[in-house]
């Protein structure tokens, strides 16, 4: 695609996962970013949480000084509230603004309380991720603002776009202070879904039984249903990712948007002349680090499986992947197998005796030869728990590991 579809002046895109590689959704926008740029250089602004600091430094941020340095320079926000500027560091280089949003926390009652006045969002019922979210999408709302208000947008298009309920109070904010800005929220799953899986209870077979707010209420999701089911509704343009998450989205939250499908960049395979070297490359990787865990060279023929994406431990089937590994325990394999679980869980940092063995030439076992990081909570992660419970110690005469 060369040309525009739509002449756009501005546009921004916020999500939790702007250089934050925490799921797919990190994918799906860094994905993307080559194409935007190619369209509307360097008229796309991604909007991130900064989470990091001189210690532990994003490894896909690239700090700039001049970019977009004359609004940063006389830009007002609340106490607490400050910006970085870059880029991505991902194909197409897009232009990012990262916001330490720790001010807003101070506020978030009087702010929750007008978006129960305006909206009917119900934070009264919020615990664990929520006021995190909304502090961070309360405080984009407000860089987007300000981005507005110095470059002027009167007789512009300009359009932000909201990945996911983490980011609904800055769809809310701009709707109710910028209304002449086109709003987009896209949901990948809802919230109160992903509560009805993650409780055990069938979505799909009874899914046109189910209400969401009543689900909300049995399953305390209620603001962040709440939250999702206001965004969803207020926004300009509401989407989704397929055809089955559309039904999802119509039943309980009660508007029907439309699908807008992940897509990727032609490269992000690898072309036909360099996919085999890759693979093999990435192989030669994977055995290299099962070797040096386990202290032993991993057989060549060795059979690789790995599941990967967000740590939803049920809804992702984790649980059922880890249960069909330890069933192949009982049939007699003649190849060795080698399972990966590739999630990002909260991890304390890569192990340091993994990373020298890494490069030593002769092998030597390394304890506990299950996990490649350093959990911060060994003893409380499902798929640590799991593996553990499934009797996993990765001995040099077990088949699979």
């Amino acid at each position: 695609m060369d040309k525009a579809p739509v002449n756009v002046d501005l546009l921004f895109e916020t999500s939790w996962e702007v250089c934050n590689k925490i799921g797919g959704i990190y994918t799906v926008l860094s994905t993307k970013a080559k194409t935007l740029q190619k369209l509307y250089k360097d008229k796309t602004i991604f909007i991130g949480p900064d989470v990091w600091n001189d210690e532990n430094p994003s490894p896909y941020f690239v700090p700039s000084r001049t970019l977009l340095k004359d609004w940063k320079a006389q830009a007002q926000f609340p106490e607490g509230v400050s910006v970085r500027v870059g880029r991505w560091d991902i194909p197409g280089r897009p232009i990012v603004v990262l916001v330490k949003f720790d001010g807003m926390y101070a506020v978030k009652d009087s702010f929750y309380g007008r978006m129960w006045d305006l909206y009917k969002v119900d934070s009264l019922h919020a615990y664990g991720d929520y006021d995190e979210a909304c502090a961070f999408s309360h405080a984009a709302g407000i860089v987007i603002e300000s981005i507005c208000q110095f470059t002027g947008i009167a007789d512009k298009k300009v359009i932000a776009h909201f990945d996911e309920w983490t980011t609904g109070m800055g769809l809310l904010y701009i709707n109710d202070k910028m209304p002449e800005v086109g709003t987009i929220f896209t949901t990948h799953a809802t919230c109160i879904g992903r509560s009805i899986c993650g409780n055990g209870k069938p979505l799909y077979d009874y899914l046109r039984g189910y209400n969401g707010d009543q689900m909300a209420s049995e399953l305390n999701m209620q603001s962040k249903h709440s939250l999702e089911k206001a965004a969803a509704l207020q926004a300009d343009c509401f989407t989704t990712v397929s055809d089955i998450t559309a039904i999802e989205c119509e039943q309980l939250l009660e508007r029907r948007p439309l699908v807008t499908p992940n897509g990727f960049e032609q490269n992000f395979v690898p072309t036909k002349g360099k996919f085999v070297p890759s693979r093999e490359a990435a192989r030669k990787t994977l055995l290299n680090v099962a070797s040096s865990l386990l202290g032993y060279k991993m057989p060549d023929d060795t059979f690789i499986i790995a599941t990967s994406g967000r740590c939803e431990y049920h809804n992702k089937g984790i649980d059922l992947y880890l249960d069909s590994i330890a069933r192949l325990r009982e049939n007699k394999l003649s190849r060795t197998v080698l399972a990966f679980v590739m999630v990002p869980a909260w991890a304390k940092e890569a192990r340091p005796e993994l990373q020298a063995a890494l490069t030593a030439k002769r092998k030597s076992p390394i304890g506990d030869s299950v996990l490649t990081h350093t959990l911060n909570n060994p003893d409380q992660d499902p798929i640590n728990c799991r593996i553990r419970g499934i009797g996993f110690a990765n001995a040099k005469d077990r088949k699979s590991v």
